[in-house]
């Protein structure tokens, strides 16, 4: 297990339970106590977690893992899964990216595509984002116009929300948006964990002509606390092999396309 697998297993432990002893944690990573510790002052000097007498508590206020500490998971998947996706847009696209691990792959994903990077001619396509990351990524590649939509920043995914989010996704028009989402269930939908996400993703979906939610399988069939869309909104979904088949079935019964990556 790389460290940054432990920090992840370790922030993930002190979500679900509020805190963490060393030897407990040491023997369920099947690490020795003082990697554990190591890993605990490192998260301690990041301010994800505050070191007590054997351990760490969670901090006053609740979190989402930074997108730092997220990308390490189900990576392989997701580098699939963005690389099916980025293939559906055609050149010409105007494409809404929201924030998150597999949105930014698709972005790395239509950075690379040479079929969009014409010598010297126009942008091929435009990506309209409210994520920072993605923003940074694209902006030096000649063949992808960015506009980037203002807001508040959430430290924990670098996504812009809030009114001055919804007044420009209000005034554009979009031919796709891509949307990463922390679940989607057959029946209930689209969701995130953050309220302003959900609104934000949701006013991003209502502005495009086709939607597509790119999910790793670990996040079907689950629901998160704020909805962002029925399954009747979304037009595709793209995931990975690992996916239930009888999951993937129900996604169709629902009229959502699925493609397996």
């Amino acid at each position: 297990m790389s460290s940054h697998e432990r920090w992840n297993a370790l922030l993930a432990i002190l979500a679900r339970d509020g805190k963490v002893e060393v030897d407990a944690v040491a023997v369920e990573l099947g690490v020795s106590a003082a990697t554990i510790r190591r890993d605990l002052d490192h998260l301690s000097r990041q301010q994800m977690l505050t070191r007590t007498r054997g351990g760490a508590v969670a901090g006053a206020i609740s979190y989402d893992l930074p997108l730092q500490y997220k990308a390490a998971r189900h990576a392989p998947e997701k580098h699939r899964i963005a690389t099916a996706a980025a293939a559906l847009l055609p050149p010409g696209s105007i494409v809404g990216l929201n924030g998150g691990t597999t949105t930014t792959e698709v972005a790395r994903s239509l950075a690379s595509r040479a079929d969009l990077d014409r010598q010297g001619g126009e942008p091929s396509v435009t990506v309209v984002t409210n994520a920072l990351n993605i923003a940074n990524e694209l902006v030096v590649r000649r063949h992808v116009k960015i506009v980037v939509i203002g807001g508040v920043a959430l430290p924990a995914s670098y996504e812009l929300i809030g009114p001055l989010a919804d007044g420009v996704l209000r005034e554009i028009s979009l031919d796709f948006a891509i949307l990463g989402v922390d679940a989607l269930d057959p029946e209930g939908g689209a969701f995130a964990h953050h309220e302003g996400e959900a609104g934000i993703n949701r006013l991003m979906a209502s502005r495009a002509g086709r939607v597509i939610v790119v999910a790793d399988s670990s996040k079907l069939g689950v629901r998160a606390f704020a909805r962002i869309c029925p399954c009747s909104a979304i037009d595709t979904l793209v995931t990975d092999r690992d996916a239930p088949a009888d999951m993937v079935q129900r996604f169709r019964d629902a009229g959502v396309e699925v493609v397996q990556a």
